[in-house]
């Protein structure tokens, strides 16, 4: 397993944020962003997570709700890659994958758009 500190993979999460365009962010709209260590047991090589309602779905009854949450796993990332270079690759994929999420494009879409 490659090894890096959170420091610098919170920034590469950082920075694959700052890679979505203008256009996309500033229509994202009460959502967070988190780095954790490790998904739930129950699903232990999951890269990343989106929970909420996507903006899609969103309709007048939406107020006053927590934010949607994406996670972004690192001990699975850095499992699942075996050098530097994929894991900046594979963050900056799992971002976008969960970002789509939060604008209602579900997995077989993503995945037919190669972001799967």
């Amino acid at each position: 397993m490659l090894e890096m500190t959170r420091e610098a993979f919170e920034e590469l999460v950082s920075e694959a944020l700052d890679r979505i365009p203008p256009e996309l962010t500033r229509v994202m709209d009460n959502v967070a962003v988190f780095v954790e260590d490790e998904p739930e047991a129950s699903d232990p090589e999951l890269l990343g997570l989106y929970e909420g309602t996507p903006l899609t779905e969103r309709g007048e009854w939406y107020a006053g709700v927590l934010p949607d949450r994406i996670s972004i796993y690192m001990g699975p990332t850095l499992r699942h890659c075996a050098t530097p270079e994929e894991v900046v690759e594979e963050v900056a994929v799992t971002v976008v994958h969960e970002v789509a999420h939060h604008f209602g494009i579900d997995d077989e879409r993503l995945h037919e758009l190669g972001w799967g």
